[in-house]
C-alpha cells in the first residue's frame, strides 16, 4: 500500500480575537487528531483558508503542525498558486518546513485559458522542481477549473506526481481517472457526501473535512468498503451525510468552524471577508452533532465523537 493512501483531514486555521494566527489552538487541535486513527493531516487546504494567509503565516502554520507531528504521520501541504513560479516557490518552502508531499490545486484566475495542455505543463514544471512528491488537486467548486482525465493519465507518468485529490462529486470522472492511471497512483476523495461512492469507484482514501469531526467513522467506512460490507457502509454514510453537507457545500468554512467549536476543538471565526455562521446555522449544526453524539460537554470538553 502506498504511504499516502488513507484518510486525512484538512486542518482548519484558528485565528485569535485580533485576527492573527492562533498557533497554540492549532497545536492543540493537531495533538487531538494525532490520537485518532487518521493517516495524516493536510495543511493549507481550502478548509484551512489558505488563500486568506500570507506567505509568512503559511510558513508558520506548516512549521507549527510539523513540530507536533511524528515523522511517521504524513503531512500534506497545499502549495497551489496562480503562477507556476509562485507554486514552485511555495512548494520549496513547504518542503523545507517538513512537508512529506504537496497538494497543488489548479490555477484558476485565467480559467478560460486553462487548457489541459497548459495545466500539464504547469504540473510538470512544478513536479520537476519539487523535492517532495506532488499530488494533483481538483477543487472545481472553488476554481471553476477541472483537470481532465486525459491530462491526469499523462501526468501520472511523471515519477514525482504520485496521486490526486478530487474534491468533486462526479463519480464517473473519478472512476475514469482511476482507470487511466497506474495502480500505485493514489486517488483521494474530497467530497464527504459522496465518500462511499468514491471508495466503491476505487479511491484509496480521502481528504475530508468530515474527518475533523468524525475521524474514526471516516476510517471505519473505508474499512467496511474494503471488507465488502457495503450495506453497513451505506448506513454509516447515510448517518454522516447531513453534517457532511452542512460543513461542506452548504455552509463551508464557517459551518466547519462552528462545528469544531461545538465538538470541543478550536474553530473560531473565519478570516474576513468570510463571516461566522449565523445563530440559525449553528443551531442546525448543533442538532446534527447531538444526533450523532458528538457534542462536547463541560465534563468532557475534548470529545471528538464516534458514538455513531
Amino acid at each position: 500500500m502506498h504511504r499516502f493512501a488513507g484518510i486525512y483531514t484538512p486542518l482548519a486555521t484558528p485565528f485569535a480575537d485580533d485576527g492573527s494566527l492562533d498557533v497554540g489552538a492549532l497545536s492543540r487541535n493537531v495533538e487531538k487528531y494525532l490520537r485518532s486513527p487518521l493517516t495524516g493531516l493536510v495543511v493549507l487546504g481550502s478548509n484551512g483558508e489558505a488563500p486568506q494567509l500570507d506567505d509568512e503565516e503559511a510558513e508558520r502554520v506548516v512549521s507549527t503542525v510539523r513540530a507536533c507531528m511524528p515523522q511517521g504521520r504524513p503531512m500534506l501541504v497545499g502549495t497551489g498558486r496562480e503562477s507556476t513560479r509562485a507554486t514552485i516557490a511555495a512548494t520549496r518552502r513547504a518542503a523545507s518546513a517538513g512537508a512529506d508531499a504537496v497538494l497543488v490545486r489548479t490555477p484558476s484566475f485565467f480559467k478560460a485559458q486553462m487548457t489541459g495542455d497548459l495545466l500539464e505543463r504547469h504540473y510538470r514544471d512544478v513536479a520537476d522542481a519539487a523535492t517532495v512528491p506532488v499530488l494533483l488537486y481538483n477543487v472545481t467548486m472553488f476554481t471553476g477549473v477541472t483537470l481532465p482525465a486525459d491530462s491526469v493519465a499523462r501526468l501520472a507518468e511523471h515519477p514525482n506526481i504520485v496521486g490526486m485529490k478530487e474534491s468533486g462529486s462526479d463519480i464517473a470522472h473519478i472512476a475514469d481517472c482511476i482507470a487511466r492511471t497506474p495502480a500505485d497512483f493514489i486517488m483521494l476523495a474530497g467530497s464527504a457526501t459522496t465518500y462511499l461512492h468514491a471508495l466503491c469507484a476505487g479511491c484509496d482514501g480521502g481528504v475530508l473535512a468530515l474527518a475533523s469531526l468524525f475521524p474514526d467513522a471516516c476510517v471505519r467506512l473505508r474499512a467496511l468498503v474494503a471488507a465488502g460490507s457495503i450495506d453497513e457502509a451505506r448506513q454509516l454514510q447515510r448517518q454522516l451525510t447531513p453534517i457532511a453537507r452542512s460543513i461542506g457545500g452548504t455552509h463551508g468554512v464557517a459551518g466547519l468552524k462552528a462545528a469544531l467549536d461545538l465538538a470541543g476543538f478550536a474553530g473560531g471565526s473565519p478570516r474576513p471577508p468570510l463571516r461566522p455562521a449565523s445563530s440559525t446555522v449553528v443551531d442546525v449544526i448543533r442538532r446534527q452533532l447531538e444526533d450523532l453524539g458528538a457534542l462536547a460537554t463541560a465534563a468532557s470538553p475534548t470529545t471528538t465523537t464516534d458514538r455513531i
